[in-house]
């Protein structure tokens, strides 16, 4: 079993930045890629970002383009979320994905095996 561990969340004010880590540990993780998902009360899970673990081809929400990074050391086996210019809109749990099935499913929930218990990211206006 592969577990994934978030830390990094946090209150912050608007056009500040956090930078999330998300680390795995027990068996080998052995995936195509792992993401970044967010999600607020009421509504369905998000998808935020998504790197291919060997190549590091990344894939963002138009929302968060040109704003937020995500990054991975594979020796590690931890991605980052690098957010910067954080707006209110991005309030929300953080949710890291792993065991990313097809690069192709990399922006549906469905798609990963693994999830971290989410770490909360409050932007004050």
């Amino acid at each position: 079993q592969v577990q994934l561990v978030e830390s990094g969340g946090g209150l912050v004010q608007a056009g500040g930045s956090l930078r999330l880590s998300c680390a795995a540990s027990g068996r080998t993780l052995s995936t195509i890629g792992m993401g970044w998902f967010r999600q607020t009360p009421g509504k369905e899970r998000e998808f935020v970002a998504a790197i291919s673990w060997s190549a590091g081809s990344t894939d963002y929400v138009d929302s968060v383009k040109g704003r937020f990074t995500i990054s991975r050391d594979y020796a590690k086996s931890t991605v980052y979320l690098q957010m910067n210019s954080l707006n209110p809109e991005d309030t929300a749990i953080y949710y890291c994905a792993g065991g990313l099935r097809g690069w192709a499913l990399r922006a549906l929930s469905t798609g990963y095996n693994y999830w971290g218990q989410g770490t909360q990211v409050t932007v004050s206006s």
